[in-house]
């Protein structure tokens, strides 16, 4: 039955008279409600159950459904809001509604163990990544991320690069009227991610965040819903289900959690609410859920939920969300710790040397934080990070500000200080903030303690130095903070012990692959990462890239005493060559950054081969630094069949030791002679920077 309604006042929609008294479920259309509002259903004055309506950012129109109890007698049906909803319409059912899932968790045996902490990397900085051999076993220790969602409803606004705006005008951040701003309305950026200002719903996005943060070995994501009751549904949704596809090719992607308010408000109701109704009770994306003892994670005040609900069913709902999930609530201030009395808090976000969260008797805890950098100074707690002397990615506890240089922002001053402390400590969990903020507000009351000034408080971003995301930038840090970040996981969690090297065999590469099967170790790479993209960004950008073609998941290697044998295997056939950058191979010989280009000393089928050959080209050093520049030394026998590539090259081009000691990459469809290439191009195996490790 279809019921339309008539708005009464400015919350307050009612239906005409109808008979209730077997109807056990409602459904509401309803629009505007992209802060979760709460619709409390009567008829009459008899409360019959309360739907969260939590809208999607990119409809007009959206439904909620809900169980009711049954009316005694004929009434309207009244329905009060608790937030900015508007009520469109209504379909009564007799049946209760069964939250019966569509969705089937991926299975555990579909998911590959790709053994990504096995995977060498020196930073732009010559920085060597932990290697196994650094580190001890596998502990158990769990590391999560802060991560962003609410990009995507911000999206209609023309993105504005501050570090670049300031660094032309520095003038402009007194004048909010600047002509460097441009036409507002606008949405400040720190500086511009390096996949550009996109969109959370982008899957060439999204699958580039979940395999790099895989290959980190980050065990889950917090979403941001701190403000207001802003679940960001559109993001989340679309971040999940990309996921779960990613699961289904066999990604072991991190899970994930939400926080909610840093106080219990009527804001965290309305949010406990729709994300209870709309994801956890349907069980949608249960293997995505970040658990602890059982429950999945939820930064959030249990408080929050009132005792009583508007009748017995909405008491007993009440009581089932406060069961169903492990809270943990967030602790706001940037230092202090736990609030008096109550050991159930974490923190996300503090200055050095960080407090303990959910401490034990014997001095142990649950959690610790870890910051990239904090916008407090030595006088203010919580202040914009544009302020006087706050604490940036160079400074630390131990020194202050004295590291602070033009490049100091580069090298995570700060950001490894606060791992040495957790990782000295040793508690379950890291929690580190963040990945993926990128923007912020301009504002003046409350943050200025000068009211008289005309600066712009630019409170959680602010430029290179002032800003606390680790995920890769176009222009500054590049990958330095990503790689820092894995080198710490690895330190904080352990790692897989190495896997052993076969005996020396020789190979014809051109009798097939049965001669492989005994060859160790074998070098998985993620699949599904060949990525072509075609989405919508900030502003009405358009990001378009078609490189995606093959998706190299596995390598292996071997030799005898004159040659050493590659194979590398794709999903599916093998592409046709091309003039250059197909199906390459990239060998970092003495496994030294300062010799080669980014390391790589020699390059087999840059170009494409001749008659049957592939052309090995050594690194030629130019006066210019860094300089893509190669010549040719010899051949290498290359076989192609269906997925498949394999390589003969003749041993002395490698190594003239009597052990191999060497790493190596492949890449297929580089476009610009440049190491970030790697994370945005085409594919390549191991992700990025990464390289697989051959060693007798």
């Amino acid at each position: 039955m279809e019921l339309s309604f008539t708005k009464t006042d400015k919350n307050t929609f009612v239906s005409e008279v109808c008979s209730l008294d077997r109807v056990r479920s409602v459904s509401l259309r309803f629009s505007n409600s992209t802060n979760v509002s709460l619709a409390c259903l009567y008829a009459g004055d008899e409360p019959l159950g309360v739907c969260a309506l939590s809208g999607n950012f990119c409809a007009g129109e959206d439904a909620a459904r809900c169980n009711i109890t049954p009316a005694t007698a004929p009434a309207p049906l009244t329905v009060r809001i608790d937030g900015t909803a508007v009520i469109l319409g209504a379909e009564l059912f007799e049946e209760e509604y069964v939250s019966a899932p569509a969705y089937v968790p991926t299975p555990e045996g579909k998911l590959r163990k790709v053994n990504c902490d096995s995977w060498e990397a020196t930073d732009m900085l010559g920085r060597k990544v932990s290697s196994v051999e650094d580190v001890g076993a596998k502990n158990g220790r769990k590391v999560g991320i802060f991560y962003w969602t609410w990009h995507e409803e911000h999206s209609k606004l023309r993105p504005v690069n501050v570090t670049e705006v300031l660094s032309r005008y520095p003038a402009a951040e007194y004048r909010l009227d600047h002509p460097a701003w441009g036409k507002r309305p606008m949405q400040c950026f720190w500086n511009e991610p390096l996949y550009g200002y996109y969109k959370d719903s982008d899957p060439y996005v999204i699958r580039k965040h979940m395999a790099l943060l895989a290959s980190a070995g980050v065990d889950f994501l917090m979403f941001d819903c701190t403000n207001n009751a802003l679940v960001w549904r559109t993001a989340y949704e679309a971040l999940l289900k990309e996921m779960h596809l990613m699961r289904e090719e066999g990604l072991i992607t991190p899970q994930m959690g939400f926080i909610l308010n840093f106080s219990p408000q009527k804001d965290t109701e309305k949010m406990l609410r729709a994300l209870y109704q709309n994801l956890y009770k349907p069980g949608l994306y249960s293997d995505l859920w970040f658990c602890i003892d059982g429950k999945p994670l939820i930064m959030a005040y249990p408080e929050a939920l009132p005792e009583k609900g508007i009748n017995a069913a909405d008491t007993a709902l009440l009581n089932e969300i406060r069961e169903f999930f492990a809270f943990r609530p967030g602790q706001p201030l940037y230092g202090g710790g736990p609030d008096e009395g109550r050991n159930d808090q974490w923190g996300w976000l503090e200055k050095a040397p960080q407090n303990k969260y959910r401490v034990r008797p014997d001095g142990s805890c649950e959690m610790m934080t870890v910051g990239v950098a904090q916008n407090c100074n030595a006088e203010r707690i919580c202040t914009h990070f544009n302020d006087v002397a706050t604490f940036g990615r160079s400074y630390t506890h131990k020194l202050g500000h004295r590291l602070l240089s033009a490049d100091s922002y580069k090298h995570g001053y700060n950001f490894q200080e606060q791992w040495d402390r957790v990782v000295d400590i040793g508690p379950d969990i890291a929690f580190v903030t963040g990945w993926n903020e990128w923007i912020m507000g301009q504002w003046h009351e409350p943050w200025l303690s000068d009211n008289d000034s005309t600066q712009l408080a630019m409170v959680d971003q602010y430029d290179r130095e002032h800003s606390r995301d680790i995920e890769p930038d176009k222009d500054g840090y590049l990958d330095t903070y990503y790689l820092q970040l894995v080198s710490n996981v690895r330190r904080f969690k352990g790692a897989t012990p190495r896997g052993g090297v076969s005996a020396p065999k020789t190979v014809n590469i051109r009798s097939g692959l049965r001669q492989w099967k005994d060859v160790l170790p074998l070098y998985e790479n993620h699949r599904g990462t060949a990525l072509n993209r075609n989405w919508d960004g900030f502003g009405g950008l358009r990001y378009v890239n078609e490189n995606g073609r093959n998706d190299i998941v596995s390598a292996r290697v071997a030799r005898d005493s004159e040659k050493v044998f590659f194979l590398v295997t794709c999903t599916e056939d093998i592409t046709p060559p091309t003039p250059s950058g197909w199906m390459t191979l990239f060998l970092d010989a003495d496994r030294n950054k300062a010799t080669g280009w980014e390391g790589y000393d020699l390059v087999i089928n840059r170009l494409a081969p001749v008659r049957g050959k592939a052309i090995v080209e050594k690194y030629f050093p130019t006066a210019t630094p860094g300089s893509f520049t190669w010549e040719t030394v010899g051949y290498a026998d290359i076989c192609v069949r269906k997925n498949s590539l394999q390589l003969a090259l003749p041993r002395e081009l490698l190594s003239s030791g009597e052990k191999l000691n060497f790493e190596f990459k492949w890449s297929d469809n580089l476009q610009s002679p440049d190491v970030m290439d790697f994370y945005v191009n085409g594919d390549t195996a191991p992700i990025g920077r990464f390289n697989y490790l051959f060693k007798e």
